[in-house]
């Protein structure tokens, strides 16, 4: 189990970026740690080269104030132990003899005059011929018999002997080694809480990605009404749930559009489609008889009917679903309106009901002028269908505050009580109503699409108010018209 685990651990983003950002850290602190242990080395090595360069003058103005004699060697040795007190990284007492630094003075002739130091002369002075010192300059010697390598400086006297001064890298290496290793544990410890930090931060945030692959998964498995759970906050992932979330709503409502849709279809084309077989087998029936021809026209008009029943379905659907293929252009409302009053005039008239029209101003909005003329039939339709003879319709056209207004209003029945709440869903009607209920609906949609709102209510006395407000483009001219 354990095996398990720790294998689909490995597999997990969050593993692989803590691993990455840990190296990528831990890389970056090892070139900055590079640079501070050059530094460091750097300044202890100026430091070392400072002391041995100024020591190496002082040792040599004593030696040449110090006249030659019997006591000359023991008064340069002296100096030079005194020297070696001093050694700017020494960590040993005072009690201990210094094993640092060793002084050697050499006459022209090669042979070793004044020592100073610990060890065999001999081997310091065949490392020191071994290197090119020039004064002013400390190098590095290996010299036999010791571990770490010494920085030598040299000055020449006067009488023509060398003195050289020579300082152990011992403590040097020391203090580096004490740099090298606190760097190394806090090191450890840093990339480890590093590590750690990265490791269940990144491991939070992306269980908040796999809760929105669960949910979608689970969406597509079982049902719509699965949300992801939202943390308060303003990160990218917040919006994303907030995004994913408002998009499953958005698929529910379309998916439980197109049931209603299918089951509203279903009911109500069953009965047209059974009317119609019946009509014409009655025509196939009455064929020898010469009756056939009622029952056909008849079943024409079913078929009509269910065409129209049809269209309009999909016609609110895709208005629903934002599907609506909008080609905008300015559209002059005065003109427009104008052309569907003369349209449906005739037919109204037929029924006994009359259309008035007034228009203040003449007005332009961007919009798909089919759609607008689509939209302006149905509510003409409706108005066929609901006023019974001696009603009549007043449509007035008006713009204002960047807004057009076109007011219908009869003085019909109204509207049932039963759907005034619901008057723009689709199959909303009255119980007595013959259409079906998708007309007023298609208008709201369409109104929406151009970026309008619309409202109906009865009147006070009697009839209804319909207003749709759609934006202003351009708004000229200034006139009174009346259709009658």
């Amino acid at each position: 189990m354990s095996s398990a685990t720790n294998s689909s651990l490995g597999k997990t983003a969050a593993w692989r970026i803590s691993l990455w950002g840990t190296a990528a850290f831990a890389l970056g602190a090892i070139v900055l740690f590079a640079f501070l242990h050059q530094f460091v080395a750097h300044e202890i090595q100026r430091r070392s080269d400072s002391w041995l360069t100024g020591e190496v003058e002082v040792l040599g103005d004593v030696a040449e104030r110090t006249p030659p004699g019997r006591l000359y060697d023991r008064i340069v040795r002296e100096v030079a132990e005194l020297a070696t007190k001093e050694v700017p990284h020494e960590r040993e007492s005072a009690t201990e003899s210094n094993q640092s630094v060793f002084f050697l003075q050499t006459t022209p002739s090669g042979e070793i005059g004044v020592w100073v130091g610990k060890g065999d002369a001999q081997n310091v002075w065949k490392a020191i011929q071994q290197k090119r010192i020039v004064s002013g300059s400390p190098v590095d010697i290996n010299i036999t018999g010791f571990r770490h390598p010494f920085r030598v400086a040299t000055g020449k006297m006067d009488n023509g002997d060398s003195i050289y001064l020579g300082l152990s890298a011992r403590d040097e290496s020391r203090v580096l080694h004490r740099l090298r290793l606190y760097f190394l544990l806090l090191c450890l410890g840093i990339v480890l809480m590093g590590f750690l930090i990265i490791f269940f931060s990144t491991r939070r945030m992306l269980g908040r990605v796999q809760q929105i692959t669960d949910t979608a998964a689970k969406v597509g498995e079982n049902d719509l009404c699965a949300r992801v759970p939202t943390i308060p906050g303003n990160d990218e992932i917040s919006h994303l749930a907030f995004t994913l979330n408002k998009m499953l709503d958005r698929i529910e409502n379309s998916v439980n559009q197109l049931h209603t849709i299918t089951d509203s279809l279903a009911h109500d084309l069953r009965s047209p489609v059974t009317a119609i077989r019946g009509k014409l087998e009655a025509a196939l029936l009455a064929a020898d008889d010469h009756n056939w021809a009622d029952p056909v026209a008849s079943a024409i008009d079913d078929l009509d009917r269910l065409c129209e029943l049809l269209t309009k379905s999909l016609d609110v659907a895709e208005a629903h679903a934002n599907a609506l293929r909008l080609h905008k252009e300015p559209v002059d409302l005065d003109e427009l309106l104008r052309i569907m009053v003369d349209l449906y005039e005739p037919g109204m008239l037929e029924h006994g009901i009359s259309v008035t029209f007034s228009s203040t101003e003449q007005v332009f909005v961007s919009a798909d002028p089919g759609l607008i003329h689509r939209m302006m039939a149905n509510i003409f339709d409706n108005e066929l269908k609901h006023l019974t003879p001696g009603r009549s319709v007043q449509i007035r056209l008006s713009g204002s505050n960047d807004m057009c207004e076109i007011l219908v209003e009869d003085n019909g029945p109204g509207f049932p009580p039963e759907v005034l709440s619901q008057m723009f869903d689709k199959y909303a009607k009255g119980n007595n109503s013959e259409g079906f209920g998708l007309g007023l609906a298609f208008v709201a949609a369409v109104v929406r699409a151009h970026d309008g709102s619309i409202e109906a209510v009865n009147a006070a006395s009697e009839g209804i108010s319909l207003r749709i407000m759609l934006p202003l483009v351009v708004q000229c001219g200034s006139r009174e018209n009346t259709l009658g």
